[in-house]
């Protein structure tokens, strides 16, 4: 795909999530566009965020667990840019109206001590540079009509990233996160419930799997930086008023309201 027609599909998706707008599919406009092209159009869009002043803060995967991908038909996960002004302190307030069509996921996201470079990046490289692991909700949102997406659509829409709830850090945590167990409740209602296996069957796999698609890009994880490692589960749609809380047995909770 020709430089002129990524930027513009990056000004369009940059445009749409601040307009609070969705767009036709770009699959279905162009049907052309690769994975490869789709990553280059993400790039640009995070070329727009710096360039109003947002700070690159870590990385999203997406489409790690079997319930997302029945969800939304993607079978490859995919990642995105997490910027500072997309995290919100825990049992925070989110205007509904800032978002178009969200959805929340309760993850792990990983804290690294280190630059983890790929490709060769195994399950063991990553627990060895974990510093932390924080419980957290990632709110998913689609700039996308209707949540009408390829593959390529979700990857050029930033991984269909909006905001990250971030719990209390536990360092060096000694814990078997495939079986972590995580419960997601709506308004004081369990609605969603699964384990770490649930995660490309750990989540630090699904870290080492983006460290090595990173690597491809000639980008790294760097040390410092947040890894949110996939949903454990569904992702549930969320309305004005709406509760959620992931509680994360002997991994503590975390919590935000819709407004």
């Amino acid at each position: 795909m020709n430089a002129s027609t990524v930027t513009s599909l990056a000004q369009d998706l940059f445009d749409a999530e601040r307009g609070r707008t969705a767009l036709t599919p770009i699959s279905e406009r162009h049907p052309e566009l690769t994975p490869r092209d789709a990553y280059a159009v993400q790039e640009g869009y995070a070329d727009l965020r710096r360039a109003g002043g947002a700070r690159l803060v870590g990385r999203k995967i997406g489409a790690t667990s079997e319930a997302i991908q029945k969800l939304f038909a993607i079978d490859t996960p995919d990642y995105g840019h997490i910027f500072d002004d997309m995290i919100v302190p825990d049992g925070g307030t989110i205007p509904r109206d800032e978002l178009i069509q969200p959805m929340v996921e309760p993850e792990l996201a990983f804290v690294l001590d280190r630059e983890i470079r790929g490709p060769g990046v195994t399950r063991a490289d990553v627990l060895d540079a974990t510093a932390a692991i924080i419980p957290c909700l990632e709110i998913i949102d689609s700039r996308i009509v209707d949540w009408k997406i390829g593959y390529v659509d979700t990857v050029a829409d930033n991984g269909s990233s909006a905001r990250v709830i971030l719990g209390t850090p536990i360092e060096r945590p000694d814990l078997d996160l495939a079986a972590q167990v995580t419960i997601l409740s709506r308004n004081g209602e369990e609605v969603e419930r699964a384990t770490g296996a649930a995660v490309l069957g750990h989540p630090a796999d699904s870290v080492a799997w983006l460290a090595n698609a990173l690597g491809e890009y000639g980008h790294a994880l760097e040390a410092g930086a947040y890894v949110l490692s996939g949903s454990f589960t569904t992702a549930v749609p969320a309305e004005a008023g709406d509760t959620f809380q992931a509680d994360f047995p002997g991994a503590g909770s975390v919590s935000c309201r819709f407004s």
